[in-house]
């Protein structure tokens, strides 16, 4: 049934149920299967020591290369990385706003966000202080031909209060972000890119630099399928600098404090910062490593091949099912908001003899669990994502959705 096997052998000893996971790389069911190249690395890396700032500045340099920014940094996950980036808008290179943070007063704290580009998330940015000022309307949904958020409303938002632009990439998002990134640098305000989920492709890594962002957010636990606590920012140096200074270990005797000259510049600084609010989302030796060795395997991947296998692996899933009473199946093209094709599974709750809520219910209920999509459940809908499906867990997928289907459930 399943090719992990014996990797779920301790959630049995711990008496906790397994999940086989046909939803997607979800945070809540733990992401996606860590490279077990970075496993190994990571066992390697709990055996010694290393100064953290030497591994996050060697980390710098290669999430550089990746990225085409000046500068990289892992993280806590997105989520972190969206506050300290944040954090490093609202401070810059300056301790004393370092260290009052999350207070800001006397200090410039509004982030600009278009209205459909907020989401959940975004409470990170709240959370380091700033003050989200929304833009645009939800117009589009009308059907008249209007726009949701024009530019000039973002440039008109922007005062001697603003911090930053805050950016969510979605292949639906609105204005592109050249368009934004464009407005930004008239008043020379950083665009903030919350990218966490946006790869593969892998030259996402570089389109959103390119495109102008001056800090972007990657998840490390999705499809890089490094450490799922891990994930990834790119971008202008001197933020980088102060997502460095605020998120490192800052009890250090000034005489003998020399960070990296890579990644800190102490030249630039009145002296040694406090610790910083990104000081309880710290990483570790051995996620730094797993990261670091994930994102080279993910750069050597052959992404066409991952795509033909997924697509592969999706059809069959869409066929199977489309012969049982009550559902229909297709598949999707995975240039949507999922970067793989997925199974749009719709419930006829008459026929199938069950909805899509109870046919989710009763998955998640199996031993192991299985969590299939569950977003669009209100118009009668379940998607099957075969992202981290391993091929020996189709059919039993398969046999339980058939079973529950056919069932008063």
């Amino acid at each position: 049934m399943n090719d992990a096997g014996e990797d779920e052998a301790i959630y049995d000893e711990l008496g906790v149920p397994s999940v086989i996971n046909a939803a997607g790389t979800k945070t809540r069911i733990g992401g996606s299967r860590i490279r077990s190249e970075a496993v190994a690395a990571m066992q390697r890396a709990s055996r010694s020591f290393v100064r953290l700032s030497d591994l996050q500045a060697e980390a710098s340099s290669r999430i550089a290369d990746a990225t085409g920014a000046d500068a990289g940094y892992v993280t806590s996950g997105a989520s972190a990385g969206l506050a300290l980036a944040c954090a490093a808008a609202l401070a810059g290179r300056d301790v004393e706003r370092m260290a009052q943070l999350p207070d800001t007063t006397g200090i410039p704290d509004e982030v600009v966000m278009a209205r459909t580009h907020r989401i959940g998330y975004d409470h990170a940015f709240r959370a380091v202080g700033a003050t989200i000022v929304d833009v645009g309307t939800n117009d589009r949904h009308l059907g008249t031909g209007a726009t949701n958020v024009e530019p000039w409303e973002i440039e008109a938002a922007i005062s001697e209060e603003t911090a930053a632009i805050g950016y969510v990439q979605k292949p639906y998002t609105q204005p592109p972000l050249e368009v934004v990134t464009d407005v930004a640098a008239d008043y020379d305000v950083p665009v903030i890119v919350d990218a966490a989920a946006e790869l593969p492709p892998a030259e996402n890594l570089s389109r959103f630099v390119d495109e102008g962002a001056d800090l972007v957010v990657f998840s490390g636990g999705k499809a890089i399928r490094g450490p799922q606590t891990t994930g990834v920012v790119a971008g202008r140096a001197e933020l980088i600098e102060s997502i460095a200074l605020q998120h490192l270990d800052m009890h250090a005797a000034a005489d003998v404090w020399t960070p990296p000259s890579g990644l800190v510049d102490v030249d630039q600084l009145d002296g040694v910062p406090r610790q910083g609010i990104g000081r309880s989302m710290k990483v570790g030796k051995e996620e730094l490593v797993g990261l670091i060795v994930a994102l080279e395997s993910f750069l050597e991947e052959d992404h066409d091949e991952r795509r033909r296998v997924w697509r592969e692996r999706a059809d069959r899933i869409a066929a199977d099912l489309s012969d049982v009473a009550g559902l229909e199946t297709a598949v999707t093209t995975g240039d949507g908001v999922s970067v793989a094709p997925e199974v749009v599974v719709r419930v006829d709750s008459d026929a199938a003899r069950s909805s899509a809520t109870n046919l989710v219910r009763a998955l998640r209920a199996e031993t192991p669990r299985i969590f299939v999509g569950s977003d669009r459940l209100e118009e009668g809908i379940v998607t099957i994502s075969p992202l981290c499906l391993e091929a020996g867990e189709i059919d039993y997928v398969l046999e339980r959705i058939r079973a529950h289907a056919a069932c008063d459930c």
